[in-house]
This record gives structure tokens, C-alpha cells and sequence, in this order.
């Protein structure tokens, strides 16, 4: 009787309208999100993706099937120097100008479209009193040049203050003391609606009973915004074809279509989906990527080594590359004195990223989440 009555329960309940929402600062956000979308997904929830620029396109080309709005970012402007934090300092009016845009436009699509939750990825105006609302980060505290330390207070107390916005803060880490991002995650002042979800990755697990042999010696893998993106693009290209080994490049445009270019000892794809992207990491003996967040979940879940280039003066990705080399993880070097050879050589001395997956977490998460409806 009491199985019936849940059935009868779970035929007549509405399915819940559920905004998911990246930032378009290169498409990390969006990868991020497709497990947990895979996750709704399978709830029988109605995902609604927001994004804008690339994290459009990959998630569309992810999950063809679902409902897609056009929800501009910040329009921020990255330099080719590596001044990025003056940069971003410089723009902060810009900035404040995006997220509180962004905090009206929700209002309309709570309308227009009915949603019950919404999920923001690192979009500090995506709260709202008519919805229950997450806010997704991997960076409580945030990190500053030692020229800007001085901001360090003013940006970590703002920051908290949009986080406590939100109805919840998930964070994609473990909270003990193996995790992946350090003091940009844990600290004493952790929000109060903080809860640890473990890393997400979009790849999965490969199945020890059936190692690959690795096909490629590397496997370069470009992402997050111009034009930094293709300043590296084209350093990486001279100095792999100049090697001669034997290499991959992925160069994150999922803009485009999915085309093999064969040049020598190198060959490029604008864009994998995430099954065959996993099939070249696993089929290339070390990785070369800037160290963003979402890179390192990516590369843990596949044990794999890896060479890490920073976007020159992003804080955060310098952070993320040092605490790796500290932990004998992972190799690093700055993109201005970049020398694959020796990068090259320097990797084999470390033991490469690696953790076991713990779903039970994010799905205790939107169990919880989808109860409070």
C-alpha cells in the first residue's frame, strides 16, 4: 500500500522547473554542471539551461534535447598582459553593472518560465525570494597579487555577501584534508549554507580491467577567455611541432564544428564531446592545460599526469598550479618561460592527479533540494 501511494505521489507531482546557470569565463563552469544536470535529468526534473558564448554551445551540443535561453555574462574583457587583476580591478563598475543586469533579467525568466529552483555557477545575481536558489563555487576565498593585497578583506567580505544571497553554496570538493582547491575552499569562515558536494567531473571512472595503451605523448588542452587562449594556442603549436613528438590539441571551441587538421606530429580538434575527450586523455601520456578547477577534477578522476601553464596574472589558476607542485602532483610553469622540453621532463618526477569518485554527496544534495519543493 505505502509503495502505491508513493508511485501515485511521484505521477502526480509537478516536475520542478530547474534554471541552470555557468559563467561564460571560458567553459569550465559549463563542464562542471553536466553531471549535475545528468543528475536532474534522471529525476525527471525540467532543466532549463542560461548561459552565453561557449558554455552555450557546449552544453548544447552536451544536451541537445533540453530548453536553452541566451543569458549574457559580464562582458569582460581579459588583457594580453599579465596584469589581469588590475584588469579586473579596473572593470570592477563593469562588473557590478553585469550582476546586477543579471539579478533583473532572472526576475523575468522566474516569470516567463515558472522556475521553482535556480542553480548558478559562479553568477553572483542569480538569487531571488520567488525561487530557491544555489550558488555553485569552488572559491570562498579569494586569492589576490601581493601589489592588491590590500583588497584581499573588501573582495572576500563582498564575496560573502552575494554567497549569503543564496538559499545554498555547493561546493565541488571534498571537505577534509584531501581536497583539490585548498584555501580557496577551506577556511575557518566557511558560509553557514555551505555544503561540500564532492569534485564533478563530466568524465567517468575507466575500468581498471581495461587499461589503454597511450597512443600520443601529449595531449594540449586550451580553454578559458581571449585572447590568452590563443596566445598560449599558438606557443604550444611552435614548440610541439618543433619537438617532433607525437601530440594532441583540443582547442576548446565548441563553436565550431568538430573537424580533424593534420599537421606533422601534431594534430587539432576544435572541439570533443566529453566520451571521446576522455578516450584521448586516457590514450596520451601527460596532459599540458592551464590549471583551472575544473581541469583538475577533469584529470583526477583519470589519474593522469599533467603540465600546467596558468593564465598569466589569474590569480586563482596560480594558486591552483603551486598547491599541486607542493603536493607533488602536478608540474607547472609560467606561460612567459614556458620550455616544453624541460616541462616535459620535470612532469615524470611527479606522481599526476588522482581521487576516488563520491557521487553520494551531490546526490544527497538535490535529493535534499528537490524535498524542499
Amino acid at each position: 500500500m505505502y509503495f502505491g501511494l508513493k508511485l501515485f505521489r511521484q505521477l502526480i507531482a509537478k516536475k520542478p522547473n530547474i534554471l541552470v546557470c555557468p559563467l561564460d569565463w571560458g567553459i569550465g563552469h559549463a563542464t562542471r554542471c553536466i553531471p549535475l544536470i545528468s543528475s536532474l535529468i534522471k529525476r525527471q526534473a525540467n532543466v532549463i539551461i542560461g548561459a552565453d558564448n561557449r558554455p552555450l554551445m557546449l552544453l548544447r551540443q552536451e544536451f541537445p534535447e533540453l530548453q536553452f535561453i541566451r543569458f549574457p555574462g559580464y562582458q569582460f574583457s581579459y588583457p594580453e598582459s599579465s596584469k589581469m587583476a588590475l584588469k579586473m580591478f579596473l572593470q570592477a563598475p563593469r562588473i557590478m553593472k553585469g550582476i546586477k543586469q543579471e539579478h533583473q533579467k532572472l526576475g523575468e525568466i522566474i516569470s516567463q518560465h515558472k522556475i521553482d529552483i535556480v542553480i548558478s555557477d559562479n553568477r553572483f545575481g542569480l538569487y531571488n525570494q520567488r525561487a530557491y536558489t544555489v550558488f555553485m563555487t569552488h572559491q570562498l576565498f579569494i586569492q589576490t597579487p601581493p601589489q592588491l593585497g590590500f583588497l584581499k578583506p573588501i573582495l572576500n567580505w563582498q564575496n560573502k555577501r552575494y554567497i549569503n544571497h543564496f538559499n545554498e553554496c555547493w561546493i565541488p570538493d571534498f571537505e577534509g584534508k584531501e581536497n583539490l582547491s585548498g584555501i580557496l575552499s577551506h577556511g575557518r569562515q566557511t558560509p553557514q549554507n555551505a555544503y561540500f558536494i564532492g569534485p564533478q567531473t563530466r568524465f567517468s571512472k575507466p575500468e581498471e580491467s581495461k587499461p589503454l595503451k597511450p597512443k600520443f605523448e601529449m595531449l594540449a588542452i586550451l580553454s578559458g577567455p581571449e585572447p590568452q587562449r590563443t596566445l598560449l594556442e599558438n606557443k604550444l603549436k611552435k614548440e610541439i611541432l618543433n619537438s617532433g613528438k607525437t601530440a594532441l590539441m583540443v582547442l576548446g571551441k565548441p563553436e565550431l564544428e568538430i573537424e580533424e587538421q593534420v599537421n606533422g606530429n601534431l594534430i587539432i580538434y576544435n572541439h570533443l564531446n566529453a566520451k571521446t575527450l576522455q578516450a584521448m586523455i586516457l590514450s596520451s601520456d601527460v596532459i599540458i592545460s592551464r590549471p583551472g578547477y575544473s581541469t583538475l577534477m577533469d584529470l583526477a578522476i583519470l589519474n593522469k599526469k599533467a603540465v600546467f601553464i596558468p593564465t598569466p596574472g589569474q590569480t586563482e589558476q596560480e594558486y591552483l598550479a603551486k598547491h599541486c607542485d607542493e603536493l607533488g602532483l602536478c608540474y607547472w610553469m609560467p606561460q612567459d618561460k614556458f620550455n616544453l622540453e624541460m616541462a616535459l621532463k620535470k612532469s615524470k618526477q611527479y606522481s599526476g592527479l588522482n581521487f576516488a569518485p563520491e557521487t553520494a554527496l551531490l546526490e544527497k544534495r538535490i535529493d535534499s533540494l528537490l524535498e524542499k519543493l
